[in-house]
């Protein structure tokens, strides 16, 4: 459960609001991604070929599914403040991809609470900024700023 609420938020634009536990990225995940999109490029899904001829030896997750971890891990983080009856994905400002996560790495999440910005009915889009880390990685997986549309609850402080 999050400490946050919609009306305490603004206090904490500039800090870190939390981050994840270790997720591990094994080759069953990557695969069940290229099935799920049908990218089923051989450096992701490919082992063998990925140990021969991958500039990393060995087969690196997609970006797309590294970005598409961020909002579960967010959520472990608890970015959703206690009052909000939803937190909606509102778009994405800036996703750069800085370096490669290998099948079988660890990585987290780590969540600073880039800003606000109020909205009619009591409505906040909270916009956060995410670092997905590699566990023995000096360069971050990814660094993505996202927003999402927070909805009050009835009764929530506006």
């Amino acid at each position: 459960m999050s400490n946050l609420t919609l009306a305490g938020l603004g206090e904490h634009v500039g800090r870190e609001l939390g981050i994840s536990d270790w997720v591990t990225v094994d080759q069953q995940r990557i695969d069940a991604f290229a099935s799920c999109t049908g990218d089923h490029q051989w450096i992701h899904v490919d082992v063998e070929r990925a140990r021969r001829e991958s500039p990393f030896r060995g087969p690196i997750a997609h970006g797309y599914l590294t970005l598409a971890m961020v909002a579960p891990l967010a959520m472990q983080v608890g970015i959703i403040p206690r009052d909000a009856a939803a937190g909606l994905n509102y778009g994405i400002d800036k996703v750069r991809f800085l370096a490669p996560v290998p099948s079988g790495a660890r990585v987290r999440l780590r969540v600073v609470l880039a800003g606000i910005e109020p909205k009619d009915g009591g409505q906040v889009i909270m916009k956060t900024q995410n670092t997905l880390e590699v566990e023995g990685s000096e360069k971050p997986a990814l660094i993505a700023e996202t927003l999402a549309l927070l909805i009050p609850a009835a009764g929530a402080k506006r």
